[in-house]
Parts: structure tokens; C-alpha cells; sequence
């Protein structure tokens, strides 16, 4: 069974390899379990709609780019919180939470994305 932390390193590198470098089915090969359960409305569910979703963006938005600001593990879950740069779009400010198998791989998705506002009256920022 992987431990929090090795699932954690997976998940970095799952996002990595399909958001930066553009590469969602090797993403899939190297770390999705059997199943792969979408919760994202705009994706269908499975290993093929995530692959064809991330492709289209590929074509769509030509680098786009995410930077991990935070990663945190806890029993069979991530949560990696991240600043998404979709060019000529929005930048967002996204939480993607991974459920791993006993093995170590990715078997189900969920995420919240925010449009990064101009204005921030908290003065905090969004990370």
C-alpha cells in the first residue's frame, strides 16, 4: 500500500505531465488505476474523457500552465491546490482532490476551480 506521501508525489507528477507537459494518456498509463471516476461536469467520466478533455485544451489553449502552490495527503486522498494559467482566458485558482487505489494510482477525481478576481479585498490573494 503507497503512504500518503507517495501518493501525494503522484499526484504532482500526474498533473505535471498531463496539464505542463501536455501528455494526459501517458499521464493515464503511468498513473490512473483500473477505473478512473470524473466528477468534473465538463469531463466524461473514464480514462478517455479526461484524455480527450486535456487534449482539446492542448489544441485550444496552447500553453497553459499550473503551478502546484500546495500539496496536502491524508490516508488514501490529495488535495493539491493550484494556479491555473489558461492563455487568453482566465487565470483560476483551482483544488483538485485524487482518491488513489491500494496500489498507488489515481482512481477517482474531484475539483472546485475560481476565476482569480482583479479585485481583492482581503488583500490576501488566492494563495
Amino acid at each position: 500500500m503507497a503512504s500518503p506521501e507517495q501518493n501525494k508525489q503522484t499526484a504532482i507528477a500526474f498533473y505535471q505531465l498531463m496539464f505542463n507537459d501536455c501528455q494526459p494518456a501517458e499521464a493515464i498509463r503511468c498513473y490512473a488505476g483500473d477505473e478512473y471516476i470524473q466528477h468534473n461536469p465538463h469531463v466524461a467520466d473514464g480514462k478517455q474523457g479526461f484524455i480527450d478533455y486535456f487534449e482539446r485544451m492542448q489544441r485550444e489553449y496552447p500553453g497553459k500552465h499550473v503551478t502546484i502552490k500546495r500539496a496536502l495527503a491524508e490516508a488514501d486522498h490529495v488535495v493539491l491546490h493550484c494556479h491555473q494559467h489558461w492563455p487568453h482566458d482566465h487565470d483560476y485558482a483551482g483544488i483538485d482532490i485524487f482518491r488513489f487505489d491500494e496500489a498507488g494510482k489515481i482512481v477517482e477525481h474531484w475539483d472546485v476551480l475560481q476565476v482569480i478576481p482583479a479585485e481583492d479585498k482581503s488583500g490576501n490573494g488566492m494563495f
